[in-house]
């Protein structure tokens, strides 16, 4: 292990008074009123005016009929999930889910909250790998999907890091071949494509309000829908399924996935900054792609003409030649040190060091040791391996590439200029 602060490639530099941070939540104290109002009303549970609040501005911007407050963004999904998998499926006996022995198609790339709700439904995930132009779901790979598995009926659908995917393509072969679209937009609140919010373009589309998103409640999620009986049912689902009854009646399965009015009060004085908070993102991201424009490196590509990402996460890639070695087991990862070359295990160790904090990219999902034996398409569509991946003769396996390639850079929009610059002069002198 390189002891950085003794490198002399890092001489003079000191570390970080304070932690810069890869993405913290950003308060502006609208927030603390609307928490105390719900305190001083004594309206602290999943009923109150901060929640009937969030829902009418969050469907306000995302330009949306109905917007339903949960728990968590995975709350969200999970329930939208349901609601599809019931809409096709119809609804199960006890003990079952909704997708109960049924594949269903999902980004590669992601965040395992966007695949376990599927097998919470009983379905079964089909991994589609990813595309480097927006490092989102391949529609060339969802196609050679389809010729593997024409029964599927559902494609659950992330936009990475808040960079859209390539809507028009995805939602046209979903047309194709009959299938619903869920749309996670955990990580995109405040993207567009083609004009048009992400939020807008599943049968069931979720945002989430976590902690290090770019609009924080400290926890929670919408479900977000222009049908009326679809908000409906996902309120009583999470509302444990009561029926309107003096007494508690219950006649299909619920959930205790409802928002906190305390919560909803932090989302409520958030909610008025996205813009501005979008805008100091995407300044991060543009000062990386300037500072870094000398090295072998790429920041996270988006389509420019057809989408706006919200810019939430600033990443990079290394160009394979300028790779060091480098190799990573289940939860360590090694790296030698190469003249001229970096790798991210070396730059994420270099930023630990001086007290800021990066992270490597998602591990693509059929590599993790949950799905491993879980079916991966590729945009070749060739089968081979004991993993049930369909990969290419070449092993080409761009979610794969991108992890091992990639890293997630600070990108707390509080970080001041002066303090981008040394991350910068950091990552210059790894390749020194």
């Amino acid at each position: 292990m390189n002891d950085f602060l003794t490198d002399s490639r890092f001489k003079d530099i000191v570390p970080f008074s304070s932690r810069i941070c890869l993405s913290s939540p950003t308060m502006h104290g609208d927030e603390q009123k609307w928490v105390d109002e719900a305190i001083r009303t004594n309206w602290v549970s999943t009923v109150g005016e901060n929640i009937n609040e969030v829902e009418k501005m969050t469907a306000e911007i995302i330009n949306r009929k109905y917007a339903v407050a949960l728990s968590a963004g995975t709350a969200a999904l999970h329930l939208g999930i349901k609601l599809v998998g019931e809409k096709l499926y119809g609804q199960p006996k006890i003990g079952h889910g909704t997708l109960e022995g049924r594949k269903v198609f999902v980004s590669d790339m992601t965040f395992d909250a966007t695949v376990n709700p599927i097998a919470y439904e009983g379905g079964e995930p089909v991994f589609i790998d990813t595309e480097y132009d927006t490092w989102n779901i391949d529609p060339i790979a969802l196609e050679k999907a389809f010729e593997l598995y024409p029964d599927v009926r559902v494609i659950v659908v992330a936009h990475l890091y808040g960079t859209p995917g390539k809507i028009d393509e995805i939602r046209a072969i979903a047309d194709m071949h009959d299938a619903l679209i869920v749309e996670d937009a955990a990580e995109s609140l405040g993207a567009t494509y083609k004009g048009i919010q992400t939020g807008n373009f599943g049968a069931a589309s979720i945002i989430s309000y976590n902690g290090n998103k770019i609009l924080t409640g400290s926890s929670g999620g919408m479900f977000l829908t222009d049908k009326i009986e679809d908000a409906n049912k996902i309120r009583k689902w999470s509302t444990q399924s009561r029926e309107d009854a003096a007494w508690y009646q219950h006649e299909e399965m619920g959930y205790n996935y409802r928002m906190s009015n305390i919560i909803a009060g932090i989302v409520r004085g958030q909610l008025p900054y996205l813009n501005e908070h979008i805008v100091q993102k995407k300044q991060i991201y543009e000062r990386y792609k300037e500072g870094l424009a000398d090295l072998p490196v790429k920041m996270n590509p988006y389509d420019e003409i057809n989408s706006e990402p919200n810019f939430w996460m600033s990443c990079m890639t290394i160009d394979e030649e300028s790779m060091c070695q480098q190799v990573r087991g289940e939860k360590d990862s090694l790296y030698l040190t190469e003249p001229g070359k970096s790798c991210p295990t070396e730059i994420l160790s270099a930023l630990s060091a001086f007290n800021a904090e990066g992270r490597p990219i998602w591990k693509p999902m059929h590599m993790q040791p949950l799905y491993r034996m879980t079916p991966f398409i590729t945009a070749d569509g060739n089968g081979r391996g004991r993993t049930n991946a369909y990969i290419s003769e070449s092993g080409t396996d761009v979610g794969a590439d991108i992890f091992n390639r990639g890293l997630c850079l600070p990108s707390d929009n509080k970080m001041k200029p002066e303090e981008q610059n040394i991350i910068i002069d950091i990552i210059h002198r790894c390749f020194l």
